[in-house]
């Protein structure tokens, strides 16, 4: 499987690209200034992965854009960061979160299905981020799939027709459990919509 990895100039980036290649995964790594949303399909890709990163989705470079744009013909996944920019791409509003996180650990509840089948519920989840999807104005496409009880916010969301799926907290985190599963069955579901789309590569935004 060939993913490409928009890098939000973030230090956990190549953690999660060295959990993909270890599962088997051939890697591209471009910084969200390097590339247009029209060259990405130069790279004949399986997958998109949008990372982590110090800013809001405002300041991701291209990564509200690729999300916009590739919704529907690749799957993808937005971790922390990303996860927030497909919130702000599909209309929701990222707010500040009820308490920091930097590097604490949260159990994190959740449906069982999507990026989270076989893993238990709860699991401990690292997290590192003062900002998060606003319940409230969830968007209406958007399914929540995982959570906190403590400070109650939305740790997971997927898309409820498209290939489209957001963490916040960190799965290549070393304390976070069964981070390397989340992303073996996110490149699993990948697969699937793949083989039924045949790879047809078709945008069905308005971006």
């Amino acid at each position: 499987m060939k993913i490409l990895m928009i890098d939000n100039y973030d230090s956990f980036t190549y953690n999660i690209v060295q959990y993909f290649y270890e599962l088997g995964a051939d890697v591209i790594v471009k910084r969200n200034d390097q590339l247009t949303v029209e060259q990405i399909k130069d790279f004949n890709i399986d997958a998109l992965v949008i990372s982590p990163g110090p800013c809001t989705p405002n300041e991701a470079g291209i990564s509200v854009q690729v999300i916009k744009h590739y919704a529907g013909s690749l799957p993808i996944l937005g971790v922390c960061l990303g996860h927030q920019s497909i919130g702000a791409a599909f209309g929701g509003k990222i707010i500040k979160a009820k308490c920091l996180m930097h590097g604490k650990t949260s159990d994190i509840y959740h449906t069982g299905k999507g990026l989270f089948k076989d893993i238990p519920s709860p699991f401990k989840a690292v997290r590192y981020h003062s900002l998060v999807i606003d319940k409230k104005s969830l968007p209406e496409d958007l399914e929540i799939t995982a959570w906190t009880k403590d400070d109650d916010e939305i740790m997971a969301v997927e898309h409820k027709k498209l290939p489209l799926w957001g963490v916040q907290f960190h799965p290549e985190s070393i304390l976070t459990e069964y981070g390397k599963k989340l992303l073996k069955n996110f490149m699993e579901l990948a697969k699937k919509h793949n083989q039924k789309s045949k790879g047809k590569l078709k945008t069905i935004s308005n971006s």
